[in-house]
């Protein structure tokens, strides 16, 4: 019989540390103290039972004695049913009745011993085991050693000390994506940003289960491998590692393709690849489920999760920041060689903590900075850290920022200095005038792991890869800020301005604090700023003619601005998003300009405006807001011209007396009229307004609704709340079938008609 010795093979083979009785003892009445020694000092006996193995009287008695182990300190046994039936063990028919038959005729053998040997007998035909009968005996060989291997390396800690909230994240891996009873060939992935933890979380089920496998390959830093070494030299590692052949030849990558293919394609394989950041990677090492042999799960961890859909891969699991308790056992390993902080470092440590954000990558870079550091170095890193963020964490995050085209790092850069926390779309069309390509950059963002949208539309990106982004900036001019293309932090605002240090490189400006009036500070701080494209800015101390050049301005969110008009040499044709909040502005321009590009107007709370003048050279425009602007007394005819306008909000407008007569706005989706207490007519709609979703006419002096209403066919929400007048309402309201919310609070002359829409629409 061959079995025992291939098994024996395998599991020194495998670095499992075996001791073999037949190899080193001979055979008597007495077990020996070496034997004894072996059993007792070893987590799991594997006994192979064949057909003359019972009329071994060393046999029995070995087996007697590791029955007597395993009950008395937890000793695993696994029996091996070699082309014999358990149940002719376990109640000793079929050759062990015969060998029992022979040892009852040895006068050598008492009554006491066949007891103990048919109880062990009995004992262990009762345990799990594996029947090799007719089935392919290295099949069997890997199942024990997947077996011994599961639970062996299972129990061990990690050779790693710092590796927490790990076995959660191992057992959901194992339990959902790679288990052995989910059968097939299985491509798994694992995607995140860098620094997260998907190389660790691969290592960690490797260790566990590597063994389980006929053939193993882990292949670390595939990205920078490929570039250095090369395709090829990773498909020779791949086959030395699972073949244990080291000289093995290939030439060109076509041929080891094939080689591949044609040698694992019977063999039951685990492969981590690591760090893919290409296609011809995966196409060049595993290629498809078919090169494989059955059962053979492969681990792909990449940045990159659009490329592992496109490479067919089975399930991809995200993997998951640390949380708070983890993140701080993590930071404490790695700062004080434990799992907790020193007594007087816990709120430092807290700190730094809450910087990294869970991720696993800074809290060990920020931890091992610190070690055995004293708690002013803590307190003096904090502070450098806020002002200037740590090197070899932003390198390691940079990586994927560098794979972009110049659309997608341009885009990425806008995010991190300026719309991080905007909705996506909210600031589409800003974006868009930009020459990106949205929708697909946005995406190669998202799938690269660089940024994230929430469900309600969020653009966000973590704190750390702000971070990543905003340094970029920073070192296009490490010096002298004028020379950055953003400028976010007011210090390094005011002292371009008030050293009119800016050149022609800068692109946007951005500052969330009110600007106070800075000394000899002049219109020409903004004169070299030729291709200046965003302006956010709070103040109302700024020059004027301040903005005189500024031709290619987006976006120009002016808040407090005390201007009466914008100047006529002021060129808008660029503009696509005009924010003036609580300005002082009475109208914005004078005659009619060239408004081609722009999509928004805001003027809420500039409490001085007194008229919409003519829009009729904004014919793109899709939204105007003048909440609260409460001398706005008079709307122009121009917005008739405005097809594409989607809301329209005048509300708290309390001197509106009046709209235009008749109105078509197609495109109009929310019409917002609450608050324009002197409004008393509503106005007459002309042609299809079927798009039309919220109507607010909350606390106006509206007597009646036009029958025209029923043009509202989309409308969902219908806001009278406190219309005082109201004493009827349209029979075409009848025919608002999508309405779903209907206020009428304090519509004091609708009691009755109220009582008897709620019915009818019941």
């Amino acid at each position: 019989m061959n079995f025992p010795d291939h098994l024996y093979t395998a599991l020194k083979q495998k670095g499992i540390i075996t001791f073999w009785d037949d190899e080193k003892l001979e055979g008597g009445k007495y077990i020996s103290e070496e034997l004894l020694k072996a059993i007792e000092e070893s987590k799991y006996v594997i006994i192979v039972f064949s057909t003359n193995c019972a009329f071994s009287k060393w046999c029995l008695i070995e087996l007697t004695k590791i029955v007597e182990c395993m009950k008395k300190t937890g000793l695993t046994v696994l029996p091996v049913f070699y082309h014999v039936d358990p149940s002719d063990v376990r109640n000793q028919r079929g050759t062990f009745a015969e060998a029992f038959a022979k040892h009852e005729e040895d006068i050598k053998v008492n009554t006491e011993d066949m007891q103990a040997w048919k109880a062990a007998l009995k004992d262990v035909g009762h345990l799990f085991g594996w029947h090799v009968h007719d089935r392919h005996e290295s099949i069997i060989i890997q199942k024990i050693i997947g077996r011994i291997f599961s639970e062996l390396y299972h129990k061990l800690p990690s050779v790693f000390e710092d590796l927490v909230g790990m076995d959660s994240r191992v057992e959901e891996m194992l339990d959902s994506y790679i288990g052995e009873g989910l059968g097939g060939v299985r491509f798994v992935g694992i995607c995140r940003m860098g620094g997260m933890g998907k190389t660790t979380l691969a290592h960690e089920i490797y260790r566990r289960i590597f063994g389980n496998f006929e053939g193993r390959s882990f292949i670390a830093n595939i990205r920078e491998k490929t570039k250095n070494q090369g395709l090829v030299s990773l498909q020779k590692q791949l086959l030395s590692q699972i073949l244990m052949d080291s000289g093995i030849n290939i030439w060109d990558v076509w041929e080891g393709i094939n080689v591949i293919r044609k040698t694992l394609c019977k063999i039951n394989v685990f492969i981590i690849l690591d760090d893919v950041d290409g296609d011809e990677q995966l196409e060049a090492l595993a290629g498809k489920h078919d090169w494989l042999g059955l059962g053979s799960r492969i681990i792909v961890t990449s940045k990159d999760s659009h490329l592992l859909k496109r490479c067919s891969v089975d399930y991809i699991y995200t993997a998951k920041k640390l949380n708070n308790d983890d993140a701080l056992q993590l930071f404490s390993w790695k700062a004080f060689h434990k799992p907790y902080p020193e007594e007087n470092y816990v709120n430092l440590s807290k700190d730094f903590v809450n910087y990294a954000k869970g991720l696993p990558l800074a809290l060990k870079i920020l931890g091992s900075s610190l070690f055995a550091k004293k708690l002013k170095e803590w307190e003096s890193a904090l502070y450098k850290l806020k002002k200037e963020p740590n090197r070899n964490i932003l390198d390691i995050l940079q990586i994927s920022f560098d794979g972009l085209t110049n659309s997608e790092k341009g885009l990425f850069l806008d995010i991190a200095c300026f719309f991080k926390g905007e909705n996506k779309d909210c600031i589409r069309d800003i974006l868009e005038s930009f020459y990106y390509s949205l929708n697909y950059d946005i995406g190669v963002l998202m799938n690269k792991s660089l940024i994230t949208i929430y469900d309600d539309g969020t653009l966000w990106m973590h704190d750390l890869l702000q971070d990543m982004g905003q340094e970029i900036v920073c070192r296009e001019s490490p010096k002298e800020r004028g020379g950055r293309s953003m400028l976010w932090i007011y210090d390094d605002i005011i002292h371009v301005l008030k050293n009119n240090s800016g050149t022609e490189v800068v692109e946007g400006i951005m500052v969330n604090i009110p600007i106070q009036k800075v000394e000899h500070l002049s219109a020409e701080a903004f004169s070299k700023m030729k291709i200046l494209r965003l302006l956010k800015i709070s103040s109302d101390k700024l020059p004027r003619g301040f903005i005189n050049g500024l031709n290619y301005l987006s976006l120009l969110k002016w808040h407090g601005c005390q201007l009466k008009c914008l100047p006529t040499n002021f060129q808008l044709n660029k503009l696509v998003e005009l924010r003036m909040h609580c300005s002082g502005i009475k109208q914005l321009w004078n005659g009619n300009m060239n408004l081609d590009n722009l999509r928004l107007i805001d003027l809420s709370d500039s409490q001085n405006l007194i008229e919409m003048q003519d829009l009729s050279g904004a014919p793109k425009l899709k939204q105007l807001i003048f909440r609260h602007c409460t001398r706005l007394y008079q709307i122009h005819a121009s917005i008739e011209d405005l097809k594409q306008l989607i809301r329209l909000d005048l509300n708290g407008c309390k001197c509106l007396g009046s709209l235009p007569h008749k109105i078509s706005l197609e495109a109009l989706e929310i019409l917002d009229l609450g608050g324009c207490s002197r409004l008393k007519k509503f106005l007459e709609i002309v042609g299809n307004m079927s798009r039309l979703s919220k109507l607010c006419l909350s606390e106006t002096a509206i007597k009646d609704l036009p029958l025209s209403v029923e043009h509202f066919t989309s409308l969902i929400e219908l806001d009278l709340r406190d219309c005082k007048n109201l004493s009827s309402l349209s029979n075409a309201c009848c025919c608002l079938m999508s309405l779903k919310i209907l206020t009428l609070s304090g519509c004091s002359k609708l009691d009755e008609y109220q009582r008897i829409w709620v019915i009818s629409k019941a």
